[in-house]
């Protein structure tokens, strides 16, 4: 643990990471005048969030290395876009588009109209998809009948599906929508910590298909008079927002407007405590760096390496956080090569369908302005737990084992215009059960002056991240 007795305040805040995490407590720092140096080691801002545009004869493409989007239910996203001027540059989804589609027995079969996650609430779209078996469907209904748990304890997300809704609903939608959005295994996923609100509603209703139909219900009118509380005549919000030209807006209009120290291309070799108070940083070039607090907006598994000196206490709970490896790969086409076109955002994987592929997303049917006219972008995923081996495929196999699905699933037989491999390594955070003890306990053997922010923790979309900085801000602003 650390044994400074009170903090060095001549000195700044000291922030580790420049993805989003990172800048993100930069900005919340400098709203509240608190001084700040940012340390990345690569020589890029933005962290995961990376687009890449692509000209080419017929136009430009836009296309995402990490996420595309960010969840509009989860505010802290729109929010700091509108901070930073950027309310005119985000962009919804074509929702007359959203269409899902599961492949099942090697076919790809549309997702019912009106599955809430992986609760039907319409009975006849439901009853007519051929998705899930007659017996399956009998066994989803069960959830209507079945005892509600109420003891407040973790369990897995295939537990909890299982329980309530069945083996084939774990393998048909849960498994492919739910843990595909945090790449986890739904074994080792913890429920708590990825959907909480499963529990509640579980809790509440006794049913998660009653629950869910009372979610839908029409809430009371805000006092402005809609039921959002948005103003009057302003139009309703997509439930996933992107920007105009990428997500990677969003990180460089942050990278643009902190004015603090910002140092890219600075790797962090060691953490002190400070005999002054605070902290001292070292550099790979030799460098020491006082400071006030220390934020470590990282990788687990690099905070782990960093904390060891002054709190292991929380490397050793930090080595319990696992993390496996993801990768996309873009790949562009004319319309006109498309013979079996998906009408929808895309198609996801089962594990069960053992393919080398998770899924496969409409990049330029999901959003405007990302392909011109009489073109298509598609994005594929693989690696994670589903389909590690494709990670380390050489790139030539990589692209030839995916075009051999696009050519089998969509009737692609076309080379693509472009394509474009992203390998993240080591990049996704696994929630395994008991995620959220061990985020409390490590937070709990914290020494003043050093936090915690980032994906790793509580929650790992863009809105999560940002939330959590803002936080993790506040604290560092009422401890100074």
């Amino acid at each position: 643990m650390n044994t400074q007795e009170s903090p060095n305040t001549s000195a700044p805040v000291a922030i580790v990471g420049g993805g989003i995490a990172g800048l993100s407590a930069a900005w919340y720092l400098q709203k509240q005048g608190i001084a700040y140096t940012l340390l990345e080691e690569s020589p890029r801002w933005g962290g995961h969030v990376l687009t890449e545009r692509v000209s080419t004869p017929a136009g430009d493409f836009v296309v995402e290395a990490g996420p595309d989007s960010f969840i509009t239910q989860k505010p802290w996203g729109v929010q700091l876009a509108r901070e930073l001027g950027l309310q005119d540059r985000l962009l919804g989804t074509n929702d007359q588009a959203r269409k899902v589609y599961v492949l099942n027995k090697g076919r790809p079969t549309p997702m019912p109209d009106g599955v809430l996650l992986i609760v039907p609430t319409r009975l006849l779209p439901f009853a007519l998809s051929p998705l899930i078996s007659p017996l399956g469907k009998l066994r989803m209904g069960l959830d209507l009948v079945l005892p509600a748990r109420r003891d407040g304890q973790d369990e897995t997300l295939a537990d909890f599906v299982r329980r309530r809704l069945g083996s084939e609903a774990l393998d048909k939608i849960a498994e492919p929508l739910l843990s595909g959005i945090y790449n986890s295994e739904a074994e080792r996923q913890s429920l708590l910590a990825t959907f909480p609100r499963f529990r509640e509603l579980e809790e509440k209703y006794g049913s998660l298909t009653r629950g869910m139909l009372a979610s839908r219900r029409p809430s009371k009118p805000a006092a402005n008079g809609s039921a959002t509380g948005a103003a009057p005549g302003h139009k309703s919000m997509s439930a996933f927002m992107s920007l105009a030209t990428g997500t990677a807006e969003l990180t460089d209009a942050l990278a643009a407007q902190l004015t603090g120290d910002l140092r890219a291309g600075v790797r962090i070799t060691r953490l002190e405590a400070a005999a002054e108070g605070g902290y001292r940083l070292s550099t790979a070039s030799g460098e020491a760096i006082p400071a006030a607090a220390v934020i470590l907006a990282v990788p687990a598994f690099v905070a782990r390496e960093l904390v060891a000196e002054v709190a292991p206490a929380v490397a050793e709970q930090l080595a319990g956080i696992r993390y496996v490896s993801t990768g996309t790969i873009s790949l562009a086409y004319r319309l006109d090569d498309i013979r079996r076109p998906l009408a929808g955002f895309g198609l996801v994987v089962p594990r069960s369908e053992r393919r080398p592929i998770n899924a496969i997303t409409w990049s330029s049917l999901k959003f405007d302005q990302r392909a011109p006219a009489g073109h298509a972008l598609l994005r594929v995923f693989f690696g994670g737990s589903r389909s590690p081996q494709s990670m380390d495929l050489a790139d030539d196999a990589l692209l030839a084992a995916v075009q051999g699905q696009l050519r089998e699933l969509m009737g692609i037989e076309a080379s693509p215009l472009f394509h474009r491999i992203y390998r993240w390594r080591l990049s996704n955070a696994q929630y395994d059960v008991g995620h959220l003890d061990r985020v409390a306990a490590l937070e709990a053997a914290l020494p003043p002056g050093l936090y915690l922010t980032g994906s790793a923790y509580r929650g790992v979309g863009l809105p999560d991240c940002i939330k959590q900085s803002q936080d993790t801000a506040a604290r560092v602003a009422l401890a100074l």
